[in-house]
């Protein structure tokens, strides 16, 4: 399973906003898109997820679903992500398609290796900096957290960066060993960054590449 090195978190002050955040991220380019909406019904989210997978579907961007692992099966979307407070991962698994994916959220050391124990596909290791999408914020990691955790986990899974990134942060984290990342503000400020992000980050892979081949 290849995933995309950036992921557009949903963002938006009623889920109508949410859906046209992501049709604007999917017209710009995004690759992936995680809904990411609190507070509502199960009722509620399960239409508004479908009218999502509609959106992306068009456009074959990858949906993710945030929380709700039920309602990610049951519109079948590409995987769910889940918070420290949501159900296990593995639980969550025996659930979903073999074929789902499943992230998990970290912000130590010893966070990212619990899940790695936990079948999971992707860790968002967070946050960089402190951001106004969530409230009760986890210690704010930076360059040096990111270092730090990435020198010593040595993992094939994929871990994306998230927590107040902008485009100018980009290339400092990459050189971390982050290997993507997840941005909701930029992104929702300007749709047309989703580009120089994309190139940014592709850029990065060149590079590894013809480092590895040399």
């Amino acid at each position: 399973m290849i995933i995309p090195k950036l992921h557009y978190i949903s963002q938006g002050n009623s889920p109508k906003e949410h859906l046209e955040n992501i049709q604007n991220a999917c017209t710009a380019g995004a690759e992936l898109v995680q809904l990411r909406l609190k507070g509502l019904s199960e009722k509620k989210l399960l239409k508004i997820a479908t009218e999502a997978r509609n959106i992306t579907s068009h456009f074959q961007t990858r949906l993710i679903i945030n929380d709700h692992y039920k309602i990610a099966k049951a519109i079948k979307a590409d995987g769910v992500h889940l918070g420290q407070t949501d159900v296990c991962p593995t639980v969550a698994r025996k659930e979903l398609y073999t074929w789902q994916m499943i992230g998990g959220t970290a912000n130590t050391m010893q966070e990212c290796e619990l899940l790695l124990d936990k079948s999971i596909d992707v860790i968002s290791l967070g946050p960089f900096r402190a951001s106004t999408t969530k409230a009760n914020l986890s210690p704010v990691l930076g360059l040096k957290g990111y270092a730090a955790i990435l020198d010593v986990l040595k993992t094939p899974i994929p871990i994306i960066g998230v927590g107040g990134i902008t485009t100018g942060d980009v290339t400092e984290i990459l050189e971390t060993g982050i290997s993507g990342l997840a941005i909701s503000e930029e992104i929702t400020r300007n749709f047309n960054s989703i580009k120089t992000l994309n190139q940014l980050l592709n850029a990065s892979s060149t590079a590894e590449q013809r480092h590895r081949f040399k």
